[in-house]
């Protein structure tokens, strides 16, 4: 019963959250002239990925390295096929050609990164880790740089401006909402998932991630109600490449971070790279520079079945 209340309370904050970061995230884009898809990216999606961060820090420092990587491999997954389907068949986005020359290719570039430094040895050492964020400081220089809007903003005449200190308010209101809710959410999940004596590796790619994805699914669905497309496209992007560079390479730099489960490497990075793939044949079919609700539905496809083969 109290982890039935503990997921309830954490969905609650993490909506309240995700309005809350979208507000300051509009705010500080206009403030600061940056196109929004480049807040969507920095901003939102390191907020966003606080979660995944503080999970998997935590699990590799106690023993637990699969949850570590399941978490977010699962969460890459579930971003994709689970976040990005519900925030398209919800309503469509129009894509520009940032997204497929720049912002496609480095999350193609970091999640083939990931693999490189895991398939092969099973482990992601130190200087690995130290690698994958130096790999996205140097994205994030280019993107503060250069990046041009890489989605159409159907309605800006709807942003409000607001003052620095309620933007700044908005910001860490929202971002220890959703990290909140993420825990209150995950320790609740988990307590029902281990219950019925499920493996590490399998509520990490399934529980685990989905309750560190509700941050990015709150915050989209949102920035959809409101026709804020380009942060919500700009974040689940930005999100997995976070994932990737930051989580994984910051909790690797604290602690090298071993396969124990070969199941993660047999089946999960698979279906993670082949998802991420999807998404740039999915926006130009069949009609181009576009994310339809069909589309939202083959990705969703996908996700049901990912989840329902590792479980069974």
């Amino acid at each position: 019963m109290l982890d039935i209340l503990f997921i309830v309370l954490g969905l609650v904050l993490l909506i309240v959250g995700g309005n809350w970061l979208l507000k300051a995230a509009v705010a500080l884009s206009m403030k600061l002239s940056i196109p929004k898809i480049v807040i969507g990216m920095t901003v939102v999606s390191f907020a966003t990925s606080a979660p995944e961060l503080i999970v998997s820090v935590n699990a590799a420092l106690e023993g637990f390295p699969d949850l570590a990587l399941g978490n977010v491999v699962g969460s890459n997954i579930a971003n994709l096929g689970l976040v990005l389907a519900i925030t398209i068949i919800l309503g469509s986005i129009n894509v520009r050609s940032g997204f497929y020359t720049t912002d496609w290719p480095v999350m193609m570039l970091a999640s083939l990164l990931f693999f490189g430094f895991i398939y092969f040895d099973g482990e992601i050492q130190r200087y690995e880790g130290f690698i994958m964020v130096l790999v996205l400081f140097f994205f994030l220089v280019y993107l503060l740089r250069f990046q041009k809007s890489a989605v159409v903003d159907e309605m800006p005449e709807d942003d409000v401006p607001l003052p620095l200190y309620k933007t700044v308010l908005y910001l860490g209101i929202g971002g220890l909402s959703l990290w909140g809710g993420s825990e209150l959410l995950i320790k609740g999940a988990v307590g029902l998932a281990t219950f019925y004596g499920v493996s590490d590796r399998v509520i990490a790619v399934t529980v685990v991630s989905i309750g560190t994805s509700i941050p990015e699914l709150a915050a989209s669905i949102i920035a959809v109600l409101k026709k804020e497309k380009a942060i919500s496209l700009g974040n689940l992007i930005g999100s997995n490449i976070f994932n990737l560079l930051a989580v994984l390479g910051i909790t690797a730099m604290v602690t090298p971070i071993k396969v124990l489960d070969q199941g993660l490497l047999t089946n999960d990075i698979f279906w993670m790279l082949g998802v991420s793939f999807l998404i740039l044949p999915l926006v130009f079919l069949p009609k181009g520079l576009r994310l339809g609700w069909r589309d939202g539905v083959v990705l969703l496809g996908i996700y049901v079945s990912f989840v329902y083969l590792t479980i069974t």
